[in-house]
């Protein structure tokens, strides 16, 4: 990556010009803040292996200079602040929740059930990973409360800032903006995965010259914008300026941002996330690839499809919502509550690049949710975060030129293209004649019988430069089409056709629509109780019924998935899927049942065939 350059002002000028609006759902506590007096309230620890947690520095003393001092240490060891001391938790567990959440605003409502929207599978799935709450490292539930206590004292719930960062890239100018949360909330807050002391989140703006380098047009203009958003990645995280999907106040894009979670989205709305816990990612895959089997080939869909549609979850993923209404507080330029000026982090300063450590409370999760994270430069591991070193590669722009640079590097590409075919062409002529001269010898050879074992090997040689001929020919077919379609797309650049918007998405991020929202209540409650339901009765025929546990078992899940078809609207679906289904299997028993007759079946059959064809084409 090139070492970005350092001009405060033209920096902090293009930061400022397309600093975005966050908009946030009704309930949210914690804002985006500055960084120094989280850190100056916090404690900084050592958790080494097989070891007590040791305090370094404790709150009095800890400022963001001391945070960068090295603190070197063995192997496996995890520094980490503490924001909210075990007694100070337990204490504010009695903090009345209304309190917390200043002027009066209106609380948080929980939409619909997120386990109305999903299947039975899921629901096991978000039981067993709720009870793995009780076992596993986790922040304690009065930290919350606390949290918000301490974000009220330290008085910096009405001033909002972000921190800045310009990298300049491959062509590519992008503005990075760093928001700093006290706390994330998400599962204590709004029912969702996890809790965590302190959070960070970003997003890119990238920008590009318009024009040549001699035109007077020659200015940067913001091309593409990147919301990082929980586990999507890559070309999913982008979308182009122009898409009606980016709401934008003049050139502000504005970012709807998930209760408690603080993910970001394009599009206000109620956000189905799945999480993929890293031991159930083998389960995962096999079910994503018998999902696609069952819809590509065998052409059965489940749920909503077009634009806005979802894709079907996957049973081995914990379902979650994110709620990002929109409907709360708004920050950013020409609202209520403006920026105040950035933190610009060019050059980076020391509390970044010096701490790896994580940002609150390390508490032993294996699965890492309820860990906090690190700083914008770090992984929790202490790797360095690609969004971080590689900005244009993380949201997957490093195989796109920027505008100013497309034609070119277009007319380069066929300037190569055009010299490989004409290598190949040459390569292609001396082949030919090297075959040609080769079948010559051959047909010498013929009729000489002293030559029969070199007329063998040359048949070997014929055959292989036979096929290295046809490798160079397809090839160069291959490559005249690329030719072609270079040209075409050329063609439409100089007219100025664009791609299409959301060409390049595979897994866009959007928010349910009406029909994925439309339960009952009646369809909520027993989402929410048919697990445990199944569960007890699974126990009462273990108990009182074991002579009848498999076909009870067998009529309970049957009727089960009836009753939750029937919530759905979904019963002529559930009986075409079933009718598969069983056909499926049955096709499979006659087969291995009658696997020889079948196959003497098919043999006998394909003979008969070929002696009638044989036999039509001599009678005529």
């Amino acid at each position: 990556m090139t070492e970005p350059r350092f001009e405060p002002l033209a920096d902090e000028a293009l930061l400022r010009r397309f600093e975005p609006v966050l908009r946030f759902t009704r309930g949210e506590e914690f804002l985006p803040m500055d960084v120094k007096p989280y850190v100056q309230a916090c404690s900084l620890w050592a958790q080494r292996p097989d070891e007590q947690p040791q305090q370094l520095v404790d709150a009095a003393h800890l400022d963001l200079a001391r945070l960068a001092y090295p603190y070197p240490d063995e192997f496996g060891t995890i520094h980490y602040l503490q924001l909210v001391e075990p007694a100070i938790a337990t204490k504010e567990a009695i903090f009345d929740h209304h309190e917390r959440i200043p002027e009066a605003r209106e609380p948080f409502r929980a939409g619909l059930g997120r386990l109305a929207r999903v299947g039975y599978g899921s629901r096991l799935i978000d039981a067993l990973f709720s009870i793995s709450l009780l076992a596993r490292g986790r922040v304690p539930g009065a930290t919350a409360a606390a949290a918000a206590r301490a974000y009220q004292r330290l008085g910096v719930a009405d001033e909002h800032l972000y921190y800045g960062r310009v990298v300049r890239e491959g062509g590519w100018t992008v503005l990075q903006y760093w928001f700093f949360y006290l706390f994330n909330n998400w599962r204590s807050g709004f029912y969702g995965a996890n809790d965590h002391e302190s959070d960070w989140e970003m997003i890119c703006i990238y920008l590009a010259h318009e024009g040549t380098e001699d035109d007077a047009t020659h200015t940067l203009q913001p091309i593409w914008v990147a919301y990082a958003s929980h586990d999507y990645a890559g070309d999913d995280l982008r979308r182009r300026w122009d898409d009606p999907e980016v709401q934008k106040v003049g050139a502000h894009p504005v970012i709807y941002v998930g209760a408690g979670s603080h993910a970001s989205y394009f599009s206000p709305g109620e956000y189905l996330t799945e999480i993929e816990l890293p031991f159930l990612a083998p389960l995962v895959r096999l079910t994503d690839r018998v999902q696609r089997f069952w819809h590509k080939q065998l052409r059965q869909y489940g749920g909503e499809t077009g634009e806005g549609a979802q894709p079907l979850s996957n049973i081995f993923r914990i379902p979650f919502v994110d709620y990002a209404r929109g409907d709360g507080l708004t920050i950013g330029p020409g609202q209520a509550r403006p920026w105040r000026t950035p933190y610009l982090l060019n050059p980076t300063p020391p509390w970044v690049s010096q701490y790896r450590g994580l940002w609150g409370l390390y508490t032993h999760d294996p699965f890492a949710g309820e860990d906090a994270p690190a700083g914008p430069m770090y992984n929790r591991n202490g790797s360095v975060r690609r969004a971080w070193y590689d900005p244009v590669g993380w949201a997957g722009l490093d195989k796109v030129p920027p505008p100013p640079q497309l034609m070119t590097q277009l007319l380069d590409e066929q300037a190569a293209l055009r010299q490989r075919l004409a290598a190949y062409e040459a390569e292609i002529e001396a082949k030919a004649q090297a075959l040609q001269g080769m079948g010559l010898r051959a047909m010498a050879m013929r009729t000489q019988p002293h030559l029969s074992a070199q007329y063998t090997l040359l048949q070997q040689q014929i055959e292989t430069q036979s096929e290295e001929l046809n490798e160079v020919r397809r090839a160069q077919a291959t490559d005249h089409a690329l030719l072609e379609a270079l040209a075409y797309y050329a063609t439409g650049l100089r007219v100025g056709k664009e791609e299409p918007l959301r060409a390049h998405l595979r897994r866009a991020h959007r928010p349910a629509s009406a029909e994925r929202l439309r339960f009952s209540r009646l369809a909520e409650v027993w989402a929410a109780g048919s697990i445990g339901l199944m569960l007890v009765l699974f126990v009462g025929l273990a108990v009182f019924g074991q002579q009848y546990l498999i076909f009870g078992l067998l009529a309970s899940v049957s009727l089960f998935t009836v009753i939750e078809a029937g919530f759905r609207g979904r019963l002529t679906q559930l009986i075409t899927s079933v009718t598969i289904a069983l056909s499926i299997a049955a096709t499979l028993v006659i087969i291995y049942e009658f696997y020889w007759p079948l196959v003497m079946m098919t043999v006998l059959t394909a003979g008969g065939y070929i002696l009638w064809d044989n036999l039509r084409e001599l009678w005529r």
